[in-house]
């Protein structure tokens, strides 16, 4: 599909998960970040066609990455990933120019249908 997408969690597991839905969706090119600071390094780099991101990690959290990738590139397309009961921030994702947001635990076929409706 040629489409490079990078996940951002600081839990392994969450990342994993992720990359098991949309390699079975046929996106192989993915890259990984553990945390907001490695997450602009590495758009910086990288430049991947679509961003899954945390709100919640350490370091830099997500919005604090947010605005730093959009400084970088105000074309990024992220995609916030947050927890129950963290509205306001989405809200505020929203605001910072996410395209998107997925609540925890999210469902394999919500994360491939929004790839698929950012990346043609």
């Amino acid at each position: 599909m040629g489409k490079k997408i990078m996940l951002v969690d600081d839990a392994a597991f969450m990342r994993m998960t992720i990359k098991n839905y949309l390699t079975k969706a046929g996106y192989t090119d993915l890259i990984e970040a553990g945390d907001g600071q490695q997450a602009v390094e590495t758009y910086e780099r990288e430049h991947p066609d679509l961003v899954f991101m945390d709100i919640t990690m350490p370091n830099m959290d997500g919005l604090e990455a947010l605005q730093a990738i959009k400084n970088i590139d105000k074309s990024a397309q992220v995609v916030m990933c947050s927890a129950m009961g963290q509205e306001a921030m989405v809200v505020e994702a929203i605001q910072l120019g996410a395209m998107d947001f997925i609540v925890k635990p999210f469902k394999g076929d919500r994360i491939v249908q929004t790839v698929q409706k950012i990346l043609p």
